[in-house]
């Protein structure tokens, strides 16, 4: 089932400098910059990507979560809460 994103403009943006940062990067290392220049742009991506998954995942709850609440569908909340505490054991460093 579809559903509107609210912040899908947001997120393709980012999205969109995220390619253009790993980009840069792979330009780095091909001109040899300097290691620690090199990471500290790594880490730039890393924190970017993360807030996107937060805009993702406030989509997720605003959309199909609310979804599952409003239609009192116990069964469906619970796997949908059972999804979104996996995917935060994997985002969290």
């Amino acid at each position: 089932m579809a559903h509107e994103k609210q912040n899908k403009d947001a997120i393709l943006k980012r999205l969109s400098r995220l390619t253009g940062q790993v980009q840069g990067v792979s330009r780095m290392v091909q001109d040899d910059r300097y290691c620690v220049d090199i990471l500290n742009q790594t880490a730039a991506i890393r924190s970017a990507l993360r807030a996107v998954e937060r805009l993702v995942i406030e989509d997720h709850a605003r959309t199909c979560m609310e979804e599952a609440i409003v239609a009192g569908d116990q069964e469906r909340q619970r796997v949908m809460f059972q999804e979104v505490v996996g995917l935060l054991e994997k985002v969290r460093d």
